[in-house]
């Protein structure tokens, strides 16, 4: 194994364990159930066939079966994933933003797994599970002077506890949009893919604005005019966020392969 390696692995992994032992990581709970803080709904909206209707969408009794074991799952993983989170944002001096929405409702994952199926003809109910990477989520933020050297000490802090990076989508450079930094990674253990994304307080309000609009925007009763004008809202209030300086060119972090 690279000496280097060894020691920065052992470095990054002691500074993380201090951190937990440090107490509590500041948070804050989000204002408005909005997006990857937030859950639509904590009502799981379960037929008495054992089946889930809302919103115009249903999943069958044993797609609603199979939904509640991927919760399961998710809770189960969400256990050694939250600490890993928490070290990072103190280690990263972010302010971790709707702590206690962490785990996504059921009522909104399967409205999620419904609209993809919906959607997308043909696709099985393990298909579109596949798909979701915020059954666990967190969001972390920073004001606009600190948010490129934090987002990199914090992305690069959860990528050496092993967690891989499986989706690094930057949207501060789009002319139109939300901006922010959305990043999905496989955790070491359990293997179960969790959402962090990275805000300024600017972006986060933004995002919560625009929740509603976007919700509706993609029910299946919205004419394509209303969500051509949905979405033209949503644009008009995050063209008003400003832009941290090197925001835009933030990228994944390189894992570091294991030695032999």
């Amino acid at each position: 194994m690279n000496l280097s390696r060894t020691v920065s692995r052992a470095v990054t992994a002691a500074a993380m364990a201090a951190a937990l032992g440090m107490g509590a990581v500041h948070t804050a709970a989000a204002t408005s159930p909005a997006g990857g803080a937030g859950s639509a709904s904590t009502v799981n909206r379960t037929g008495d066939d054992g089946g889930w209707h809302g919103d115009g969408l249903s999943l069958s009794p044993a797609d609603n079966a199979t939904v509640d074991s991927f919760l399961d799952r998710a809770r189960k993983a969400e256990r050694s994933i939250s600490p890993q989170v928490r070290a990072a944002a103190r280690i990263g001096h972010a302010e971790l933003i709707g702590f206690d929405h962490r785990l996504k409702s059921p009522d909104s994952l399967k409205r999620k797994v419904a609209t993809s199926m919906k959607e997308h003809p043909g696709e099985g109910v393990n298909e579109a599970l596949a798909g979701i990477r915020d059954s666990v989520r967190y969001t972390l933020q920073w004001p606009d002077g600190r948010y490129t050297a934090g987002v990199v000490a914090a992305s690069a802090v959860l990528s050496a506890w092993g967690n891989d990076s499986s989706r690094w989508s930057n949207t501060w450079e789009r002319p139109k949009g939300y901006k922010a930094i959305n990043s999905a990674w496989s955790a070491p253990r359990s293997h179960h893919l969790f959402e962090v994304q990275f805000h300024t307080p600017a972006s986060k309000h933004a995002q919560e604005v625009t929740h509603k609009l976007y919700e509706e925007q993609r029910l299946p009763t919205t004419t394509p005019e209303r969500a051509r004008e949905l979405q033209a809202q949503q644009d008009a209030i995050f063209a008003a966020v400003p832009v941290p300086l090197g925001a835009d060119r933030l990228t994944a972090p390189v894992s570091l392969p294991v030695g032999r």
